[in-house]
This record gives structure tokens, sequence and C-alpha cells, in this order.
């Protein structure tokens, strides 16, 4: 692996288990191996970094979701693919997005809570990306806009309360609980 990429690693991996404002570069440097003059060769501020690891979560994010839905052939099937995915993410048996610490997104977008902050403008573009996937995957399965964009108005509540429950509350069922409560409404 090469230095820029370590550094995005390490530091992806401390920001989501502590926090971003908790580490600070001197505990990425001694984490990674990597010496302060190649991280600022690579990264000329703090903030620089951060973005490359909200870049980097959500790449990894994103092709994780797409991978678990992709062989859905209906609303029903995406929905349950999409809430089992969920599900293994919490339950930690998804290695690519690391111990689940809640969403990744929403911790960093508190902690650069300004709207005009472009870290949390990346952690918006990110939310939005999830909704346009969703909502491009149910159009393939239905041709009512109204009715697609209600559904995924739906999947992004649930999604985002079974995060969170599942991370502050320590439900671990909280996907498996979202999905009986849609399929009971749709």
């Amino acid at each position: 692996m090469d230095k820029k990429s370590l550094l995005i690693e390490t530091s992806l991996k401390l920001f989501y288990q502590d926090g971003i404002h908790a580490v600070g570069i001197n505990h990425i440097l001694a984490t990674s191996g990597v010496a302060k003059k190649t991280l600022y060769n690579h990264f000329e501020t703090k903030e620089a970094l951060i973005q490359a690891c909200v870049i980097e979560r959500d790449k990894r994010f994103m092709n994780w979701l797409s991978q678990a839905c992709q062989h859905a052939h209906s609303t029903s099937q995406f929905i349950e693919f999409f809430f089992n995915a969920l599900d293994d993410w919490i339950n930690n048996r998804v290695q690519a997005l690391g111990e689940f610490r809640g969403c990744f997104f929403v911790n960093t977008s508190a902690e650069y809570s300004d709207l005009d902050n472009p870290i949390f403008q990346q952690c918006l573009q990110h939310k939005l990306k999830v909704k346009t996937y969703i909502e491009n995957s149910l159009s393939a399965f239905t041709n009512d806009i109204g009715e697609c964009q209600q559904l995924t108005d739906q999947l992004i509540l649930l999604k985002e309360g079974v995060i969170n429950s599942a991370f502050i509350m320590q439900d671990k069922q909280a996907a498996l609980k979202a999905m009986k409560i849609l399929k009971l409404s749709v």
C-alpha cells in the first residue's frame, strides 16, 4: 500500500472509531508509521485528509450497498436485500466498512456542522447519493414516480433510524425490525 493510501486507511479507521476532533495528526502518524513530511506532501491540512477519508468512505459504502442490492428483481426483494445488508453491517459482517460505529457521515457532519463547510457538504452529498441510488433502483420496478419517491423517503428515514438505534441503543435487530415495519406498510 502506498503512503497516501496508508494515511487515508489509518485516518479513516481512527476517525470512525474515535471521532475526528479526538484524533490528532501525531496519533495518525504514530499508528501509520508515516513521517510528518510525507503526510504534508500528500495533504496540506488535516481538513484535506478528512475530505479524502470522506471520499474513500463514500466509495466503500456505495460499492458495498450496490453489491448487496444488485440482484434484486422486485421492490420487495430490494427492501429485503437493503435491510439484510444493513443488518450485516450493524452486526459486523461487512469487512469493507469496519467495526460498526454508527454512520460515519452523520458523525463527521456533527463535528463539522457549519452548513457551508466543505466537509459537511461532502457528507450531505453522500446522503443524497444514497437517496438517488435507492430511488433509481426502485424505479426499475415501478412506473409510478410518486410511489417510488414515497418508498425512497420511507427507506431513507428507516435506514437513518436503524443506524442510530443500532449504534446508540445497541439494538442489533434494528434493521430486521425496520424491514418488518416497511413490509407491513407496502
